[in-house]
């Protein structure tokens, strides 16, 4: 019986931890405003697929997909075809990752690939 109750108890702190982890989603302007209104920590990278820059954070972002460490949900956004957005945000290059927390911007940074820095963008919205 003991072994049960640990097995479920492991079970639902792997699944907790799942649930916390960073969830990358392409960007919707519905997903983003929920997850603004709620509060939560989201955030957008303007992604273009001809940029190699964007394709190596992509890499990262990728390797931390169920890691309870880095929470929040990442968006996808097309660079080429979210011209109002990038307008709205100020947003002037691709490979540019604006965090929030709730509607609060937390942190910003472009042409950055390195994975203490782009953590940090992140775990600014914590």
């Amino acid at each position: 019986m003991k072994t049960i109750k640990l097995l479920a108890g492991l079970a639902l702190a792997a699944a907790t931890n799942l649930a916390l982890a960073l969830d990358i989603q392409p960007y919707a302007a519905e997903t983003l405003a929920a997850k603004q209104k709620a509060g939560e920590a989201v955030a957008l990278h303007f992604h273009a697929d001809w940029c190699p820059t964007c394709r190596a954070q992509e890499k990262v972002f990728n390797s931390w997909k169920g890691d309870a460490s880095v929470p929040g949900t990442l968006l996808i956004v097309n660079y080429d075809k979210e011209r109002e957005l990038k307008r709205q945000l100020g947003v002037r290059t691709q490979s540019t990752v604006i965090a929030y927390k709730g509607g609060k911007e937390t942190g910003r940074l472009a042409g950055e690939t390195d994975q203490a820095a782009l953590r940090a963008v992140l775990a600014s919205a914590k």
